[in-house]
């Protein structure tokens, strides 16, 4: 059984505060990794595309129906995410842009 560490004047390590940025408003700033997302919605849309194909293939109508519903997903959010990318630097920020100030 491991023992844990018991003393009250143990400060666990923390990210330096220059690494660890917080405003307070997160949720409405936040960013996200555009062309993650972008391998992951290709490898969604092509799963999609073919499970619809295959269920459709194997008479399973309501499972390639379900396939096409996460299809249609799949796509929408692929020309979403492409439509961020394509607005710029504002919307796919780099380590060079400082994060956003709180609206006043």
């Amino acid at each position: 059984m491991a023992r844990t560490h018991t003393n009250p004047h143990h400060t666990p390590h923390l990210p330096h505060p220059a690494h660890f940025v917080r405003t307070g408003d997160e949720p409405v700033t936040a960013r996200s990794p555009l062309r993650l997302r972008l391998g992951l919605a290709l490898f969604g849309l092509a799963w999609t595309v073919f499970g619809t194909v295959a269920f459709l293939l194997a008479h399973r109508p309501w499972w390639a129906l379900a396939c096409g519903i996460l299809w249609l997903i799949t796509t929408v959010d692929l020309f979403m995410i492409v439509r961020h990318i394509r607005q710029g630097p504002h919307y796919q920020p780099g380590r060079d842009i400082p994060p956003y100030r709180r609206p006043r």
